[in-house]
C-alpha cells in the first residue's frame, strides 16, 4: 500500500468531464499557442489586421479563447502567419487525462 501512496496523484486522476469543458481547456491551449505564433510573426494584433483579412477585434477573440475557429478561419490564420495550418495545432494537450461524458 505504501507504494500506491508514492504514485503521483495526477497519474491516478482521470476526470470525467462534459465535452464543452474539455473544449474550453483545449481552446485555452490553442489560444496561448496562437498568441505565441503571433508574437513571433507580428508585434501586435493591429499588425495582424494590417497584414491579413482579420480585423483586430475579430482576431482577438481567437487569441483570447473566446472563439471557435472554422476550418476556413484556420486556413486564413495560417495564410496570415505564412505557416502550414497544422502548425497552429502544434501544442501539447493530453486528451487521455479526460474522460468525456457521452
Amino acid at each position: 500500500m505504501k507504494y500506491f501512496d508514492e504514485i503521483p496523484k495526477l497519474l491516478l486522476i482521470i476526470k470525467l468531464m462534459d465535452s464543452k469543458d474539455v473544449l474550453k481547456l483545449y481552446m485555452q491551449c490553442f489560444s496561448e499557442h496562437l498568441r505565441e505564433i503571433r508574437k513571433e510573426k507580428y508585434n501586435s494584433m493591429d499588425a495582424v489586421a494590417q497584414n491579413s483579412v482579420f480585423d483586430s477585434s475579430n482576431y482577438n477573440k481567437y487569441e483570447n479563447g473566446k472563439g471557435n475557429p472554422t476550418i476556413e478561419t484556420i486556413l486564413k490564420m495560417a495564410s496570415a502567419f505564412k505557416i502550414p495550418p497544422k502548425e497552429l495545432f502544434d501544442f501539447d494537450f493530453d486528451i487521455e487525462k479526460y474522460k468525456i461524458e457521452e
